[in-house]
């Protein structure tokens, strides 16, 4: 996610669904950017409706539908660069003049959004048929740890992307002054990179013509390539007819909570939704074997599979990301490359309802859901890494074991579970509830809990998500106040007495600092609430959490794998 954030401010209320929830709404108008491009170019936001004679005007719904970016205009030179494609060729943008190009700036080891990014351009050039000739698709990259041609050739050929389009990269320099001369703020985050893709259209004349934030959900896909072909058929020969005709309205997604149907792997469906017993789903497509050891990890699921009958955990059903595939036959074509055949389902999500109920945001993804369809727990397998048979057991069965308190303790309950604790811990728990200074005063008590691990949560008293996951952080700073200190971060709040009215009904062991502005600038940065960050003895920032726990086994683990418990 983009750390400027131009086209996103906070909300109060987080999507529906299980999974780690934060709330970011998009907003359009009134936005305005500053291009250095032989002077100062100003960009004014604008809403971008339908093409008239393409796929029919509905601006209401494409202004309203948060998953769908209608565009921004703009004007001006596109500057212009020459770097080398995935094939070791030098590629000018000047190369491209009488051709309308969309040019997207994309992280070759990003496994969302840059994937759903890359399939709405492609789709987007298909959906104007013959007339798409003269539309040229460029990528550039934008991960400075990754700028070698065997980079962006690798994500060319997991994608099945030869021939449709031009992934480009070079030294770093060269790509800083191209990120430079189109505004972007590329930078690592916590270990990431910050990767919403962004995109821009540029007419026959090598003119800014618009400029998208391409961070669509699954199931937001074909929406915003229509959009995408729609502006682009615009500018190009004859405007050519775009071969879509799809609602602009938000499309609903489907939750654990919910029962559905997908189409199985081999013939056959395969039902998901809420059943006698928790289930398990991992969420993955077939071109992460072109970054990470996908057979390794599907090897180890056959065990924990194995391991689950003999154990009663949950079962496993595998849901493949179908919007995102190469093609029909990528995903059969990779199972049939298998050693062994899997001895668990697998599902086809072709419509992405179900990843965006399941609030899927990366590959693979598991998710542990109870059997009434509740998240118990999930698990970010490009960022923490895969799981082995062994250890994917213990999370689950930690999940389901561990439960919040009936009902959270008093500051004074919980100071009696606290008594004796050590010094600089005993400090924290004196000061139960309390709101007190800034991130100055914040940082401050971080440099003298130096020798203890560190949870810090950042809420507010709006935020409906940091509400409900409360009775958690409640209950897990009183099992680990003895060895862990546990800070609050009151972000976003410009009153601090909502702050404290919120405190009074949610008694916590620990105090919280304010930091009206949500910015934590010496420790992590807040891209949503609730968010927790968490610090190793050393002081170290290990990871930043967006988006709420929904279990109290989920919590606990994170605590015990970031923290080394």
């Amino acid at each position: 996610m983009r750390a400027d954030q131009l086209f996103r401010t906070p909300r109060v209320e987080p999507p529906a669904g299980g999974g780690p929830r934060w709330s970011w709404a998009r907003t359009v108008a009134g936005v305005s950017l500053s291009f250095v491009v032989a002077g100062a170019l100003v960009i004014t936001a604008i809403l971008v409706g339908p093409a008239p004679g393409g796929v029919g005007q509905q601006p209401t719904a494409l202004a309203t539908n948060p998953d769908v970016d209608p565009g921004t205009a703009l004007s001006g030179k596109a500057p212009t660069f020459t770097l080398t494609n995935q094939s070791g060729r030098p590629v000018s943008l000047a190369e491209f003049r009488g051709e309308v190009v969309l040019l997207a700036f994309l992280d070759p080891n990003c496994t969302s959004p840059c994937p759903q990014a890359t399939t709405t351009m492609v789709d987007a050039k298909r959906l104007l048929g013959p007339g798409g000739k003269k539309l040229a698709l460029l990528g550039v990259d934008s991960d400075p740890s990754a700028t070698s041609t065997l980079s962006v050739a690798a994500y060319t050929h997991a994608h099945g992307l030869h021939g449709e389009w031009q992934y480009l990269t070079g030294p770093l320099p060269a790509l800083e002054r191209v990120w430079r001369s189109y505004h972007l703020g590329i930078r690592t985050q916590i270990g990431q990179i910050d990767d919403t893709p962004e995109m821009y259209l540029i007419n026959g004349r090598g003119e800014l013509a618009e400029i998208f934030q391409i961070q669509p959900p699954y199931s937001g896909i074909g929406q915003q390539a229509q959009v995408l072909a729609t502006a682009a058929s615009r500018l190009l020969p004859g405007h050519p007819r775009v071969r879509s005709a799809l609602s602009y309205d938000q499309v609903p997604s489907i939750a654990p909570n919910q029962s559905t149907e997908l189409p199985r792997v081999g013939g056959g469906a395969v039902r998901l939704g809420p059943e006698g017993s928790p289930r398990l789903y991992m969420f993955f497509a077939s071109w992460l074997s072109g970054s990470m050891r996908l057979r390794s990890q599907l090897e180890a699921l056959r065990s924990y599979e194995s391991s689950a009958i003999t154990r009663g955990l949950p079962r496993l059903t595998a849901v493949d990301e179908g919007t995102v595939e190469p093609s029909p036959k990528a995903l059969p074509d990779f199972l049939d490359r298998l050693r062994t055949p899997l001895s668990f389902p697998v599902a086809i999500d072709d419509s992405g309802r179900v990843s965006d109920g399941f609030q899927v945001q990366d590959q693979p993804w598991f998710v542990l859901a109870s059997r009434s369809g509740a998240t118990l727990w999930y698990w970010d397998g490009s960022s923490e890494g895969p799981l082995s048979a062994v250890d994917l057991a213990e999370h689950v069965k930690a999940a389901l074991t561990a439960t919040p308190s009936v009902k959270p303790p008093t500051i004074r309950e919980a100071s009696q579970l606290l008594a004796g604790s050590p010094e600089p811990l005993a400090r924290l728990h004196a000061q139960a509830g309390r709101l007190l200074g800034s991130e100055r005063a914040l940082m401050s008590r971080v440099h003298a809990l130096h020798g203890y691990p560190i949870v810090i949560n950042a809420w507010a008293s709006w935020c409906t998500a940091c509400r409900e996951e409360y009775a958690l952080f409640a209950d897990a700073s009183v099992r680990y106040g003895r060895q862990v200190a546990f800070i609050g971060v009151d972000a976003l709040d410009t009153n601090a007495g909502d702050a404290r009215a919120y405190l009074s009904g949610h008694p916590l062991s620990y105090p919280s600092y304010q930091s009206p502005q949500g910015e934590l600038t010496g420790l992590a940065p807040i891209i949503g609430l609730p968010t927790t960050i968490y610090i190793d003895r050393k002081g170290r920032v290990i990871k930043a959490v967006p988006g709420q726990y929904d279990s109290q086994g989920a919590l606990d683990g994170d605590i015990q794998h970031y923290l080394g418990l």
